[in-house]
């Protein structure tokens, strides 16, 4: 069994002078991190015109989809009938995309039946993590 998720889903890109209406992105999700998940964005969606990658927390997200959630770098919030809002605040400036809630709400219930909420902490492999750290900081 595959221990990553990934689904691409388009985007709608809020600026002033957007780039692109609609953008693909992808949601990804690694049983290996648990308590996150990424929202890949493509070079030409990005003003550095540059693959980024922003990660934020499964349960930031699993809330926003149903009332406004996050106070830091991300926010989420639902946004009309079928639609829910993530804005990513940088010292750039601040990104702002619309996603259809049945989306994310798939792509929460696959997750979701990969590691269940409650149960992340199953999964991380400390011992490893901290040999990482340990190797990084010499």
């Amino acid at each position: 069994m595959s221990t990553v998720i990934e689904q691409g889903v388009q985007a709608r890109l809020v600026a002033s002078a957007p780039l692109m209406e609609s953008i693909p992105v992808t949601l990804r999700y690694d049983r290996e991190d648990p308590f996150a998940v990424r929202l890949d964005f493509p070079a030409p969606a990005t003003l550095e015109g540059e693959d980024i990658s922003w990660a934020f927390s499964r349960e930031l997200l699993a809330a926003g989809v149903h009332e406004p959630a996050g106070v830091g770098d991300v926010r989420v919030r639902p946004y009309g009938y079928d639609r829910t809002v993530l804005e990513f605040h940088a010292p750039e400036g601040m990104a702002m995309v619309h996603i259809r809630t049945g989306e994310l709400r798939r792509f929460l219930k696959r997750v979701q039946g990969l590691v269940p909420s409650g149960h992340e902490h199953l999964y991380l492999d400390l011992d490893r993590d901290l040999t990482e750290l340990l190797r990084d900081s010499c």
